[in-house]
């Protein structure tokens, strides 16, 4: 299929449109207003600035979204809100998780709030065997018409054999891993390449997955999350166009002046990988307010550290021209 970056692809299949190396993954946070209740205009003007940045899909109400914090009327609300906003010009996946039956209700209203397909996230709690696993991810995928990637991280984590049963399953196009196991993940790729005909979908979906993307990419994994996209989307599209083009140059000074240091504040505090995204929004003058608990805000010197951290990378940026 033979489309350029930006052309308007609603009618295709959702594999083929993330597929189009336009731009980054875009996973937004969710906007709450000063009572704590879902802020809906704020979330829209946010998803909407994203993809007039160039994100090349929305992923609403994921890990940054906080899917754990809402409740099912608001994953609708903001499911719906993020479709209205993408406005068909890039796809809306949306996450669903918890246990098997909250799951499929999640799929469900994301696929009545007018998403084009699910992240499947790990189920609550429990640690399951591969076969308790597959059948979960199949029941996920049998609830509805949306096509469903899966999530591999924390508790659910998949042997070769069991991502092959997944690329099997009618529904599922690809597997996102949160995990970092890099041998795993070749021999999940050899296998799945080696029995199941078609393409399957990889990601990498490890937090600011742009400090481990090299890595990701000599595998073949050229598709990843990008939290950063929430509050530079010039710096996060930059990197992503200096991965594509082989640009190491621009690729290692973003790595060396802008992701590490943001790593490595982001490593200062427990869930900071949600709270210091929502915090760069704010800094970027959208105020989407705080984290829902049990998430808490970061400090102020660690927000002050943020500033510096995002000046610096802007000022990569014009070095860079």
């Amino acid at each position: 299929m033979n489309m350029e970056p930006g052309e308007l692809v609603t009618s295709a299949p959702l594999a083929a449109r993330l597929n189009i190396p336009s731009g980054p993954l875009f996973f937004p946070v969710t906007a709450y207003g000063p009572d704590g209740s879902v802020d809906l205009d704020t979330y829209r003007a946010h998803v909407r600035r994203g993809v007039e940045a160039g994100a090349a899909a929305v992923f609403a109400c994921c890990g940054t979204g906080e899917f754990h914090a809402l409740t099912p009327e608001e994953f609708e609300e903001c499911v719906r809100a993020a479709v209205e906003a993408a406005e068909g010009r890039v796809p809306v996946v949306a996450g669903a998780g918890y246990g098997t039956a909250l799951a499929v209700r999640y799929a469900r209203l994301a696929e009545a709030a007018g998403a084009d397909g699910l992240l499947a996230m790990p189920p609550y709690l429990v640690v399951a065997g591969q076969e308790g696993l597959l059948r979960h991810y199949r029941e996920i995928a049998a609830a509805t018409s949306l096509p469903v990637v899966v999530y591999q991280r924390d508790n659910a984590v998949f042997t070769p054999e069991t991502v092959v049963e997944l690329a099997r399953t009618d529904g599922v196009i690809g597997l996102k891993d949160g995990l970092g196991d890099l041998d795993l993940m070749q021999r999940i790729i050899s296998a799945v390449r080696t029995e199941v005909p078609g393409d399957f979908l990889y990601f990498n979906g490890l937090p600011t997955a742009e400090q481990t993307q090299l890595a990701y990419r000599a595998l073949g994994v050229t598709l990843y999350s990008s939290a950063v996209f929430c509050f530079a989307p010039e710096i996060a599209l930059a990197f992503h166009q200096a991965l594509r083009s082989g640009d190491d140059s621009v690729v290692e000074k973003l790595l060396d002046g802008f992701y590490r240091p943001f790593v490595e504040l982001r490593a200062q505090g427990r869930g900071y990988a949600v709270a210091l995204v929502k915090a760069g929004v704010r800094l970027r003058g959208l105020d989407v307010g705080e984290v829902r608990p049990p998430l808490h805000e970061p400090t102020e010197d660690h927000v002050k550290q943020l500033a510096e951290v995002i000046e610096r990378g802007y000022a990569l940026l014009e070095e860079a021209k």
